[in-house]
């Protein structure tokens, strides 16, 4: 092809698409958040036979673009409260747009040395931000599933390296058997990770829990001594999936701590509230675990998918994780790194093939700076107390939990006394009318509706459209 062809094609091509996803963005105001389309119309849009032949780029971004955009859930969107999902703040967006232009597999510093050293600057930004011991080491994943795979898969080798076994080397059979002991409303994916890592689900015991899901220390310290010579990984939570609430991390951290536990903190989203002076509190003690996850897709706000895993032992990290090929050009000898060595991710991540995820964090981190990353947690957390407390005020509404951050939980009443069947319609209804988007769970029995604020472009005129819709679903379902 001719260069000048090339160029203008690729000119074209680039400014089509940022034309097309500015056209989305741009809508994030005025457009229903709830996807228009059903599974077979979804199907049928784009299950077409294998193309013997190709056709042209600029055609097939605007058919993707076209067909799909009605079939996207606007998660971007200030009225979107489901799950735990930020919105992509700019800096973060144009740096992913860059990471996919230079295309580099960052499991190497010679195979991408400029992002290794964004990462690596990125990940000492995160440490600061909150709060968490400058020796520690980071890696930066897929979300938090993965990070908690690889924090526990350091605290299983350090834990059986203790005990004089090898699990790198020896395999797990015969092994001394860890038990993982959390809290009943502990996160699905600490389950996962203890599989993925040949714990099995029998390794897990769900201790006794306070009224917002959180481990009790009384039942963590009876457990511990009762069997004080088993190695034990506790799990802790900062921002319960449901409440938002805080574990007591000093006394839970001293207590596991008497009997060599390995403590690990679940803070896929709470953790950035340490970020904010009038939330530092909660996560007094935290500091004193031995690993920490979160999720930079939730408060940062960065695109999918980007997870963080800070581990303070940085062998225990290193040694659970790193890996040596002939053909692989390292920067360092895992035996003898120097300090000033570069960093390579393969040996702190369990990725071989990964992409650049830590640039979209400096972006944003550099955008924003510590104050805007505090503004954006402050005033999230406003507008969720708003949110909860004026449904709640609703006719037949029924605030549960008032958010300690930025999670609350409502549920809807009906006269026969039959909440449940009440709650979920209403739930549905909103969202299918599409004004603002909110998810159901079950809570001490209970069927409600979770609301979650954490995006960045939430205002309060987002919130008072919802609060309206609300009060329409209300009404009609």
């Amino acid at each position: 092809m001719d260069e000048t062809m090339r160029t203008t094609d690729l000119d074209h091509l680039l400014g089509l698409t940022a034309s097309l996803a500015n056209d989305f963005l741009a809508h994030n105001d005025d457009a229903e958040v709830s996807p228009a389309l059903s599974l077979p119309e979804l199907r049928d849009r784009f299950s077409t036979s294998l193309p013997e032949s190709g056709c042209n780029s600029q055609e097939v971004i605007e058919t993707i673009a076209r067909e799909a955009e009605p079939g996207v859930l606007r998660t971007t969107s200030g009225r979107f409260f489901g799950w735990v999902i930020g919105g992509s703040h700019l800096a973060a967006l144009a740096a992913d747009w860059m990471v996919t232009a230079w295309d580099q597999n960052a499991a190497l510093y010679s195979c991408g040395p400029a992002v290794s050293v964004i990462e690596e600057v990125a990940g000492e930004w995160v440490k600061q931000l909150l709060g968490l011991p400058r020796e520690a080491s980071v890696a930066f994943t897929s979300g938090a599933q993965m990070a908690h795979a690889t924090a526990l898969a350091a605290a299983r080798n350090n834990l059986l390296h203790n005990r004089g076994w090898d699990a790198e080397y020896d395999r797990l059979a015969g092994s001394p058997q860890i038990r993982v002991l959390c809290s009943g409303e502990q996160h699905a994916s600490i389950e996962r990770a203890c599989r993925l890592l040949g714990f099995g689900t029998a390794s897990i015991s769900a201790l006794g829990t306070d009224d917002h899901g959180l481990l009790d220390t009384a039942a963590l310290e009876s457990r511990l001594s009762a069997d004080p010579s088993r190695p034990s990984i506790v799990i802790l939570q900062a921002g319960e999936i449901n409440t938002g609430s805080f574990a007591p991390f000093r006394e839970a951290c001293r207590i596991a701590h008497d009997y060599g536990a390995w403590v690990h903190i679940d803070g896929a989203f709470g953790l950035w509230a340490g970020v904010s002076p009038h939330f530092r509190h909660l996560l007094d003690g935290a500091t004193n675990a031995d690993s920490w996850t979160t999720d930079a897709h939730k408060w940062l706000n960065v695109p999918f998918d980007n997870g963080v895993v800070v581990i303070r032992d940085r062998r225990a990290h290193r040694a659970a994780m790193s890996i040596r090929a002939s053909y692989l050009v390292h920067s360092e000898d895992p035996a003898d790194a120097a300090p000033d060595a570069a960093r390579d991710q393969i040996d702190w991540n369990p990725e071989w093939s990964r992409r650049a995820r830590g640039v979209p964090v400096y972006a944003t981190i550099r955008a924003l700076g510590r104050v805007g990353i505090t503004e954006i947690v402050e005033r999230t957390c406003r507008l969720a107390r708003r949110l909860a407390g004026e449904i709640g005020d609703l006719p037949s509404a029924e605030l549960l939990v008032d958010p300690v951050i930025n999670q609350g939980l409502v549920r809807f009443r009906s006269q026969d006394g039959h909440h449940d069947a009440r709650t979920e319609p209403v739930i549905d209804r909103l969202q299918s009318d599409g004004t603002a988007w909110f998810g159901g769970t079950d809570w001490q029995g209970k069927r409600v509706m979770r609301i979650s604020v954490v995006n960045w472009q939430s205002t309060d005129d987002d919130i008072s459209q919802a609060v309206g819709a609300v009060a329409d679903a209300l009404e009609h379902a």
